[in-house]
């Protein structure tokens, strides 16, 4: 894995404070697990209103964490007047997305200026142990902040 360096000192902070400030990710139940420099992690509970008929995660619930995890590896590594606009990602279901909770993980592959790319892995539980239900790539536009949103950082 590759070595990032974080723009912002406080970018654990940061993650944590924009993700709450977003209330899609509130409405899936997600939450920030842990932050590391280029690398997150989200789970996201069961509710009725995210399974299927057959008690599966649904598909756009999966990829919504998913694109929410990848997001916030990449702003892990931005300044603080930056953030992140998802401009594509593809997503492989490669088995049902089962158990009590989602757990994603976010990890920034490449790093360019003002393009990120992340890899993301979201896992099920089959009662005994973790199962790889969806892996994605994703590509990260770095934006700078509207002024509106940075007077709110304070």
């Amino acid at each position: 894995m590759t070595v990032f360096e974080p723009q912002n000192p406080d970018y654990d902070a940061e993650v944590r404070r924009r993700f709450a400030q977003q209330p899609y990710n509130l409405a899936l139940g997600a939450r920030v697990e842990k932050v590391s420099p280029g690398r997150v992690e989200m789970v996201m509970p069961a509710r009725a209103d995210l399974v299927q008929h057959n008690g599966y995660f649904h598909g756009g619930a999966i990829a919504g964490l998913a694109d929410i995890a990848g997001g916030f590896a990449g702003w892990s590594l931005v300044a603080a007047d930056q953030g992140m606009l998802t401009v594509e990602y593809k997503l492989n279901i490669v088995a049902p997305g089962l158990g009590a909770q989602l757990r994603a993980v976010g990890e920034v592959i490449s790093r360019g200026r003002s393009i990120i790319v992340t890899r993301i892995d979201v896992f099920g539980h089959d009662g005994e142990r973790d199962v790889l239900c969806t892996t994605a790539l994703q590509t990260l536009k770095v934006m700078r902040l509207p002024p509106e949103l940075l007077a709110g950082a304070a």
